[in-house]
């Protein structure tokens, strides 16, 4: 029987486990450590038994391959054993201990079991929070700012007026299409954006604070239009913070981006449809406002790409004066 523990490769991986699956468990070891060796069956063997697709997933975390993630969850000692519950960290074992080990797994496995029918006819589940829709968790630290965005101020580029208007990207609620008692067509609740001419978008979103921003939530859910159009997801974004207004493609296809970014199918989550955009953090710290270029949809020959949801996810900073915003390249160091 094949392994049903992941080996993770990469911090990207791990952040993407960590968002799609509701419990995370992570097996932080060594090879050239005689416990974790000696616990390493008893683990498989839990995995085997335990393992849950999108509810319950084991990982093992080669601290000498992948020292950043090590370094992140401050791990000094092996093996430690960290179970997360919507991303966030529950539970922390130190040593070779399996019974706490046990305990500790079964009694969350009992629990998303449990939780396994109510998980899957609910839109939102553990990526909601107080009544807001965010299709993904939260990132350890950080809170949804999308509070902090300024609507009266939004401009977006190439965006067809047979959806809706740039303000219902950041409604609180989840998106209609999530809900199997909505059909898309002419007589279903618009709460989306789309593209016009061709698949290319430009959003320009101002904010009312200095905002430290950590990472986007991006919602799609390509449905084709009424005319029978093919509609995708965003693929290949670049961004640029602290502009004085919305950039014109030609503009954004020259200037330099504060980060490019590409998404891939597994970027997206498989229920709610959203795609985590972990940021460069250090180039995100004093954001008074933020372009989102989406330069290609993943399906090339789509003609709209759609955007049902965006989530700031960050630090809010002091309220700023509006109207005194920054041109690309006026921040230090860039």
């Amino acid at each position: 029987m094949a392994s049903k523990t992941v080996h993770i490769e990469s911090a990207a991986q791990f952040s993407q486990l960590l968002n799609s699956s509701r419990i995370v468990v992570a097996d932080f070891y060594a090879d050239w450590c005689g416990p974790c060796k000696a616990i390493a069956p008893y683990y498989e063997k839990l995995s085997t038994e335990l393992s849950r697709p999108n509810h319950i997933t084991f990982t093992k975390v080669n601290t000498d391959n992948q020292r950043d993630i090590a370094q992140t969850y401050n791990i000094t000692a092996m093996p430690t054993f960290m179970i997360f519950k919507a991303g966030r960290e529950t539970k922390r074992i130190r040593g070779a201990d399996p019974k706490a080990l046990d305990a500790a797994i079964k009694s969350l496995a009992e629990e998303a079991a449990s939780a396994g029918e109510g998980a899957s006819s609910s839109s939102s589940g553990a990526t909601s929070l107080g009544g807001t829709f965010l299709g993904a968790s939260l990132p350890k630290g950080y809170t949804d700012i999308t509070e902090n965005v300024d609507q009266l101020n939004l401009d977006f580029l190439n965006l067809s007026s047979d959806a809706s208007g740039p303000r219902s990207v950041f409604t609180t609620t989840a998106p209609s299409a999530l809900s199997k008692a909505k059909k898309q067509g002419d007589n279903a609740e618009k709460d989306w954006i789309e593209s016009d001419t061709d698949a290319q978008l430009m959003l320009y979103i101002p904010f009312q604070s200095t905002l430290k921003v950590h990472s986007l939530f991006i919602t799609s859910i390509p449905t084709p239009t009424a005319d029978d159009e093919e509609v995708t997801r965003p693929s290949v974004l670049r961004l640029y913070t602290n502009t004085a207004n919305v950039l014109s493609f030609e503009e954004g296809d020259a200037a330099a981006p504060t980060q490019d970014i590409t998404l891939t199918p597994e970027s997206w989550d498989s229920k709610t449809h959203t795609a985590r955009v972990d940021l460069r953090f250090v180039k995100f710290q004093n954001c008074t406002s933020l372009v989102v270029y989406v330069v290609e949809g993943e399906d090339g020959d789509a003609e709209k790409t759609r955007i049902d949801r965006i989530r700031i996810i960050g630090e809010s900073g002091e309220k700023r004066q509006m109207g005194k915003l920054e041109k690309i390249g006026d921040e230090q160091g860039e």
